[in-house]
């Protein structure tokens, strides 16, 4: 073989190595959970997802809201619809 066919069979394998590791701890931030544990918390918390499709200035809107009021994005949306299903009543 060729040095540069045995420095892409190294870089080939490098590569494969790197993606299969997973996040460095320190980046984490702390304890991650996989998608199956938050679906059973949310789940124990009585969650469901919804998936809507709304304006970006809008969605921007929430978002900026929600930093102000250092509320999670899902706590704001679920206050504004509660308030908008109460008032339409």
């Amino acid at each position: 073989m060729k040095r540069t066919d045995l420095d892409k069979n190294f870089a080939l394998k490098l590569e494969g190595r790197m993606k299969g590791a997973g996040t460095p701890e320190r980046f984490a931030g702390g304890a991650m959970l996989d998608r199956k544990q938050q679906r059973k918390l949310d789940q124990a918390k009585g969650l469901i997802p919804f998936a809507v499709k709304l304006d970006a200035q809008l969605v921007g809107e929430i978002r900026a809201l929600a930093e102000s009021r250092q509320l999670e994005l899902n706590e704001l949306v679920g206050e504004i619809l509660r308030k908008g299903l109460s008032a339409g009543a």
